[in-house]
């Protein structure tokens, strides 16, 4: 199929517009709460009408699920950057300290945070967490397999879904921590990270 270029010019515009949508919503959610935000205050930091809005996001929903997807694409590109290391296990504890930052940046687990929370009551938005989590889990799963059987590590499935489990909660939990002690120590917090990660990578 040959895409003309007011096909493209058109597909251009709507990302413009979805992201336009995007920055407007997480600034309100980040602000005022899921459900203290309404449409009408989105659609006045977005610049645009609240019914223009519903020509790319049919509820407040998908707005949520479309930054579910955000994240995914964040971690997938992290995943594929790292299944193309010679020593994925190495480059995981030799990333961490950056890992570790990222998530404790509040831009980023602000919104997070807001989105789990509404996860918790609504069940749209935890089923599409659930698929959200189980996608990169298995990538994840599998590079940490290939790399443990290279070094002839035990890779049954006790041990690695143990080991993969408790890497992503403390990856998670980061966000928990800067939410409650905003003023910790990241120096200190990377460097025990580290020790944390070496047996659950490394034996």
């Amino acid at each position: 199929m040959i895409i003309t270029e007011k096909q493209r010019s058109d597909q251009q515009r709507t990302l413009s517009r979805r992201k336009q949508v995007l920055d407007a919503a997480a600034s309100c959610f980040r602000r005022s709460g899921f459900h203290g935000a309404s449409m009408a205050q989105i659609s006045k930091a977005a610049g645009m009408s609240a019914g223009h809005i519903y020509n790319y996001f049919d509820s407040k929903d998908a707005i949520i699920a479309a930054f579910v997807e955000q994240n995914l694409e964040r971690v997938a590109a992290i995943l594929r950057d790292l299944e193309q290391h010679d020593e994925p296990l190495q480059a995981m504890f030799d990333n961490a300290e950056q890992h570790v930052k990222e998530n404790l940046d509040p831009v980023l687990w602000g919104l997070q945070l807001e989105i789990f929370s509404e996860a918790a009551r609504n069940p749209t938005i935890a089923a599409v967490l659930h698929d959200a989590d189980a996608r990169p889990r298995g990538e994840l799963r599998s590079i940490i397999k290939r790399a443990r059987q290279r070094r002839q590590l035990a890779v049954d499935d006790a041990t690695l879904d143990g080991r993969v489990e408790m890497m992503i909660a403390m990856y998670q939990g980061l966000s928990l921590r800067a939410l409650h002690h905003p003023g910790l120590d990241v120096a200190s917090l990377v460097a025990s990270f580290r020790l944390a990660l070496t047996p659950l990578l490394f034996s």
